[in-house]
């Protein structure tokens, strides 16, 4: 049976919101909060939080969830979900943010059934629509994709441009990222490339390298935790 692992990589250097795993809302650590979303997913076969900060592995295991403490030294998320990697015996790897307390379980299944269902599929992710006031917002990736919806380019600028009047969508990228193991480590060893450094996304070393990414639809994004703003709003949502 194929093993899926998902990874919630999780530390407190955040920039704008230090310590923002183990922020309060609504009486429990955020962290807390996406690791049982995460854990009603029904294709998961193991759940880990991986982290660099003791504080966060005490967190964890004090609310009941199996936290792995890894190295400061990675770059990345992803990079962290590979020493989680080299660490257990899973077939599929999903990378989980860690500050999505509103995450929706459905996501996670969307994204890995790709991999479940053809094995010549290493790597998937999820998209949506972006809105008309995203088009234009770095921080809101988007996506084109070919016609089998593999990703073809992501980028922070509004892609296709509309050159001539088009009804063509933009499509919103949503950050959940499912790998097969042996590419998850391959992507470990690779160095940055050009266009992800000049994008500063990480997933164009993946297209930089000549492999595909597998983008499946999925309507309902969840609000990723940055700023106060976004914490204050989360928190209105489960505080009720």
């Amino acid at each position: 049976m194929t093993k899926v692992i998902g990874v919630i990589p999780a530390r407190m250097a955040a920039v704008r919101l230090p310590g923002k795993p183990l922020l309060p809302i609504a009486g429990k650590p955020m962290v807390q909060w996406v690791w049982e979303r995460a854990g009603q997913a029904r294709s998961l076969n193991a759940l880990y939080i991986a982290t660099p900060d003791p504080e966060i592995v005490q967190a964890s295991q004090a609310f009941g969830a199996e936290a792995l403490l890894t190295s400061h030294a990675h770059r990345s998320g992803t990079d962290r979900l590979a020493e989680v990697a080299r660490l257990t015996d899973g077939d599929i790897y999903v990378n989980i943010q860690g500050d999505e307390p509103l995450l929706d379980p459905e996501a996670i299944d969307c994204a890995v059934e790709p991999l479940l269902n053809d094995s010549t599929v290493m790597m998937s992710s999820l998209y949506c629509p972006a809105k008309p006031e995203d088009y234009e917002t770095p921080s809101v990736v988007k996506v084109v994709l070919d016609l089998k919806s593999d990703a073809l380019y992501f980028s922070r600028s509004r892609i296709p441009y509309p050159r001539e009047s088009s009804d063509l969508p933009v499509w919103r990228h949503i950050g959940l990222y499912v790998f097969r193991r042996e590419l998850l480590l391959q992507f470990a060893q690779w160095e940055p490339t050009p266009l992800e450094r000049t994008e500063s996304l990480e997933q164009l070393r993946v297209l930089e390298q000549g492999y595909r990414i597998r983008m499946v639809y999925f309507e309902r994004p969840s609000i990723a935790v940055d700023t106060e703003t976004d914490l204050a709003q989360v928190r209105a949502i489960l505080e009720r």
